[in-house]
C-alpha cells in the first residue's frame, strides 16, 4: 500500500497561491482576478497491520477582486465577506479587552 501521507502531499502541492487567487476573467474589456482567504488541512496514517486511512478538508472566504481597466489596477473588497469575518473578530477582541481592563482594575 502506498504511503498515504506522501500521496496527500503530492495532491496538495497545487494548492497555495492557486487556491487564493482565481483565474483571470475578462468582462467587457475589464480584467478581474478573484481573491480568497483559504485554509486546508490533510492527514493520514496506518497501523502495524497495514490498514490505513486519510482525509482532508478546507474552506475559502471570498475577500474581493483585483480589477484592471487599461493601466488602472485596484482592489475591490467583498464587503459582505469582510463584515462576516470582522464580526466574530471584533467580538473576541472586545471580550479580551474587557478582561484585560477588569484584571488591571484589581
Amino acid at each position: 500500500m502506498p504511503n498515504i501521507a506522501l500521496e496527500l502531499g503530492k495532491q496538495s502541492a497545487s494548492f497555495g497561491v492557486k487556491s487564493a487567487y482565481g483565474e483571470e476573467l475578462e468582462v467587457d474589456g475589464v480584467r478581474i482576478i478573484p481573491v480568497a482567504l483559504t485554509w486546508s488541512g490533510f492527514g493520514g496514517g496506518s497501523d502495524e497491520a497495514g490498514n490505513g486511512g486519510g482525509g482532508g478538508g478546507g474552506w475559502a472566504i471570498p475577500v474581493g477582486a483585483y480589477i484592471r481597466k487599461g493601466d488602472d489596477l485596484r482592489f475591490e473588497p467583498n464587503l459582505v465577506s469582510l463584515v462576516a469575518v470582522a464580526i466574530p473578530f471584533v467580538w473576541v477582541a472586545g471580550r479580551a479587552l474587557s478582561r484585560v481592563i477588569r484584571t488591571l482594575k484589581k
